[in-house]
């Protein structure tokens, strides 16, 4: 009985059909990698855990925005002048003293609205629930508006330290 024959060499020479500096084309060239169709079982490639429409699929940093924009919302149908106000969200403080700020209030100059940031992170320290990070998050907007405004927190919201 004959043994198979092996296949001719391919057009990378006699080091296979890679060569010597890796895949090559029918030409010699060599080719980009391929992007990979399917997992090496053959099963397709994983799709999405959840749809993009499930809270499951949302992140913690946009779950987050939400909670702070839910606050501004209720405090800007007592407060209209907060439109002009820019909130943001940032990960950490650039500068940490002795204690960590859960947020900051920066006045409106010439060139720019007033900002008030909220610092996820400390924030999501300090709550232990969901709950609690949803009524700290509102408690440090309050706050950083009451700085902007110069007034208590209680006036700005009649609810602050209550719940």
């Amino acid at each position: 009985m004959d043994s198979p024959v092996p296949p001719p060499a391919a057009a990378g020479g006699p080091s296979g059909p890679t060569g010597p500096t890796g895949p090559t084309g029918p030409t010699g060239q060599r080719q980009e990698p391929r992007p990979r169709r399917r997992d090496r079982h053959g099963r397709g490639m994983r799709g999405p855990v959840a749809p993009p429409q499930v809270p499951l699929s949302a992140t913690r940093a946009d779950t987050f925005r939400d909670l702070v924009q839910d606050s501004v919302e209720r405090l800007e149908r007592r407060w209209p002048q907060l439109a002009d106000v820019d909130f943001h969200v940032l990960e950490v403080p650039s500068s940490v003293d002795e204690s960590v700020p859960l947020g900051s209030a920066v006045p409106a100059t010439r060139e720019r609205h007033a900002r008030v940031v909220v610092y996820r992170r400390p924030v999501e320290l300090r709550a232990k629930s969901r709950d609690e990070r949803a009524l700290l998050v509102h408690e440090v907007v309050v706050e950083q508006v009451a700085e902007l405004l110069g007034l208590a927190p209680e006036s700005v919201d009649p609810r602050y330290g209550q719940d």
